[in-house]
C-alpha cells in the first residue's frame, strides 16, 4: 500500500502539532512506522487520504457501535446543525438524553451531562469527595481514566508503594491522594483499603480494563469490591466511558448485575461527537450546582449537536443488535485464537460484546504486569501485518479493539483470512530471529 499523502501531511504535522498528532496513540509509537490520515469512514471501513481502504477495528475508539457515518445519526446531526450548534442554555434534546439514560441504566436517577470522559470523571471523583467528606480515592493500575492530574498516576515497584506522577507538569502532591491498586488481586485491594479506610472517599475502576488491552475481572472481583466500598463507606464508581452500552443494553454493571454509587459515561451516548456524563442517586447527584454546593460548568454541556447523535444512536440499539454483536465478536475471538495455535503461536483472545484483545503470550493475563510482559514485539509485527492487509487495529498492544453491527460476514472472514496469513509470516520472522 502507498502511504505517500500520510507521509506527507506527518511531516506538516510535525512542524505544527506536538508530535504530529493531537493524541498520542494516534502517533502510531506504540507500534511503529507513521500514522495514516483517515479521510472517509462507512460503515466497517475507513479509507485514508492515499485511498487504501481498510476494515475498521478502532471506531472512534469505541461510539461506532452502529458503524460510521449511519443514516439515522448522520441525519439527526444535520437536522439538528441547521437549527444552531451551540447554545449555551437549556435545550429540549439534553432532557430526552437524561430521561434516556436513568430510564436504561438502573443505577441512575440524576446525570450531569458534560463533554468528555475526562471531564466526567472529574466531576464524579469531586462529588464522590464531597458527599464523603473524605480525600483519597483508590485507581486500580493499567486503567486510564481521563488525564485530570490526579489520575495520571503509575505503580512503583508493587501496588503498597507511593504514587508517583506518570506525567511531567503534575506535582508530587496533585497525587498524594491517590492510591494504587493492581487489578484482579482483591487482597491487595482489601489490604490496602484498610490502611486508609478513614481517608477513602472512591473507587474507581473500568469494570471491564480496556487501557491495557481488554482485561476481564476475574469472578466475584467486583462484587468483593462492592462488599468491601459498603463496609468502609466509600462510594463505587463505575467509569463505563468505553464499556457503557457497548457490553450490554445497561453497560458492565448491567452484564454483572451490580449498581455502583456513581458511574461516568461517553463515547457512545454522544453517536462519536465529544460527550461525557456522571450519574448516580439523587442523594447524591443533589450536591451538584446549582442545586447544591460541588461546581462543575461547561458552555458546552449538553450541546445540541452531540444529544442528537448520542440519542440516534440510543434509539437503535435493542436486545438483537446486542445478540448480533456478542456473536460476531464471540466468531472473530474464537478464529483468531485456532488460527494462532495452528501457526503455532501462543497467544491470549479475551472478549466481551463489541470488544476484543490479542496479547501474544502463553501465560494468563488477568492485569497490567501480564501485558507488559507478553511479546510486544510479536504485538507491532502483527499489526503491520493486518495493515498490509487490510484490517486497521488500534496501534498498541494496550488498547482494545472495537466491533460494530456493521462488521458483517465478510469482513469477518476477511479479517480471519489476514490473521491466518500474519500469524504464518509472525511463525517464520520470529523463529529466525531466535525468539520464543
Amino acid at each position: 500500500m502507498q502511504n505517500k499523502k500520510s507521509d506527507n501531511l506527518f511531516k506538516k504535522a510535525n512542524l505544527l502539532l506536538p508530535g504530529g498528532v493531537n493524541s498520542p496513540v494516534r502517533a502510531f509509537r506504540g507500534v511503529g512506522g507513521n500514522p495514516l490520515f483517515i479521510e472517509k469512514a462507512w460503515g466497517a471501513y475507513i479509507s485514508d487520504v492515499d485511498k487504501n481502504i481498510y476494515i475498521d477495528y478502532v471506531g472512534s475508539w469505541g461510539p461506532m457501535i452502529l458503524g460510521h457515518a449511519h443514516p439515522k445519526v448522520t441525519e439527526a446531526i444535520c437536522e439538528t446543525a441547521q437549527l444552531g450548534t451551540s447554545f449555551g442554555a437549556p435545550c429540549k434534546l439534553e432532557v430526552e438524553m437524561a430521561e434516556l439514560l436513568c430510564q436504561r441504566i438502573p443505577s441512575l436517577e440524576k446525570v450531569r451531562l458534560v463533554n468528555s470522559g475526562t471531564e466526567a470523571v472529574m466531576g464524579a471523583i469531586r462529588l464522590a469527595r464531597a458527599y464523603t467528606g473524605k480525600n483519597k480515592i483508590v485507581k486500580f493500575i493499567g486503567a486510564y481514566h481521563g488525564h485530570a492530574d490526579y489520575l495520571l498516576v503509575k505503580a512503583g515497584s508493587g501496588a503498597m508503594t507511593l504514587s508517583q506522577p506518570d506525567s511531567l507538569g503534575v506535582p508530587k502532591e496533585f497525587v498524594k491522594h491517590t492510591l494504587l491498586a493492581p487489578y484482579n488481586d482483591i487482597k491487595k485491594f482489601d489490604t490496602l483499603v484498610k490502611k486508609h479506610s478513614q481517608d477513602v472517599a472512591a473507587i474507581i475502576i473500568e469494570p471491564i480494563a480496556g487501557n491495557m488491552g481488554l482485561v476481564l475481572p476475574q469472578k466475584g472481583f467486583l462484587q468483593a469490591i462492592k462488599r468491601i466500598c459498603q463496609k468502609n463507606k466509600i462510594l463505587l464508581i463505575f467509569d463505563e466511558v468505553m464499556t457503557g452500552f457497548r457490553v450490554h443494553p445497561q453497560g458492565a454493571q448491567g452484564l454483572f448485575n451490580l449498581k455502583p454509587d456513581l458511574t461516568t459515561f461517553g463515547k457512545i451516548i454522544g453517536g462519536g461527537l465529544p460527550v461525557g456524563a456522571y450519574g448516580g442517586a439523587g442523594k447524591i447527584m443533589n450536591l451538584v450546582s446549582p442545586q447544591g454546593p460541588v461546581y462543575q460548568a461547561g458552555t458546552l454541556s449538553g450541546n445540541p449537536l452531540a444529544m442528537a447523535a448520542g440519542i440516534a444512536t440510543l434509539k437503535q440499539l435493542n436486545s438483537k443488535v446486542y445478540l448480533s454483536l456478542q456473536k460476531k465478536t464471540e466468531r472473530l475471538a474464537k478464529g483468531l485464537k485456532e488460527l494462532a495455535d495452528q501457526a503455532g503461536i501462543s497467544v491470549q483472545v479475551h472478549a466481551v460484546c463489541g470488544m476484543f484483545s490479542i496479547f501474544f503470550t502463553d501465560q494468563k493475563v488477568s492485569q497490567l504486569k501480564d501485558v507488559q510482559a507478553s511479546r510486544l514485539e510479536m504485538f507491532k509485527a502483527f499489526f503491520h501485518l493486518m495493515l498490509q492487509h487490510g484490517i486497521y487495529l488500534p496501534p498498541s498492544p494496550f488498547e482494545a479493539c472495537f466491533v460494530s453491527v456493521k462488521h458483517g460476514e465478510n469482513e469477518i472472514a476477511k479479517t480471519l483470512r489476514a490473521a491466518k496469513d500474519s500469524f504464518f509470516i509472525l511463525k517464520s520472522k520470529f523463529r529466525e530471529k531466535g525468539t520464543k
